[in-house]
């Protein structure tokens, strides 16, 4: 095993971590979810974020940290255009998530522990709103990454 195989693993694990994460939210507990009272899904949805976020601030530093090292490596003139587009949808996808965290998730966060089923279902929507976005640029940024390598 050399760097470069830890790397790609640490790389894989982080990106299977945040996709995997986000597929499962939209296409999983979001129906499931959909028959509970109004402030059980809510309370749901704080909790199971409350885990998940977290998680993707994890998956974060590993594709940054291995996805950096790699392209250190290589260089990145001499990067495939491939790691070029996905180091631009991967940035985009961290930037929606710092659009969540430092949004809709404090507000849904406070107004759960409020009461305040209004303004928690506002911020859910957002939410929702922003992974479905992200969840299709993390799907984009897997098949730029593995089908388009030779682009």
């Amino acid at each position: 095993m050399t760097v470069n195989h830890l790397m790609l693993f640490l790389h894989v694990c982080g990106v299977t971590l945040w996709v995997g994460g986000m597929a499962f939210a939209w296409a999983c507990l979001r129906p499931a979810a959909a028959g509970l009272a109004p402030a059980a899904r809510l309370e749901l949805w704080r909790g199971v974020l409350a885990r998940f976020f977290p998680l993707v601030w994890v998956s974060i530093a590993l594709i940054a940290l291995s996805g950096g090292y790699r392209l250190f490596e290589v260089g990145f003139a001499s990067a495939p255009r491939a790691w070029h587009a996905m180091l631009f949808t991967g940035n985009l996808m961290m930037a929606v998530f710092l659009s969540i965290w430092f949004g809709p998730w404090q507000r849904l966060r406070a107004a759960v522990d409020a009461e305040d089923w209004a303004t928690a279902a506002l911020a859910l929507g957002r939410i929702r709103q922003r992974v479905g976005f992200n969840l299709a640029l993390g799907v984009l940024t897997i098949a730029v990454s593995t089908l388009g390598l030779g682009i």
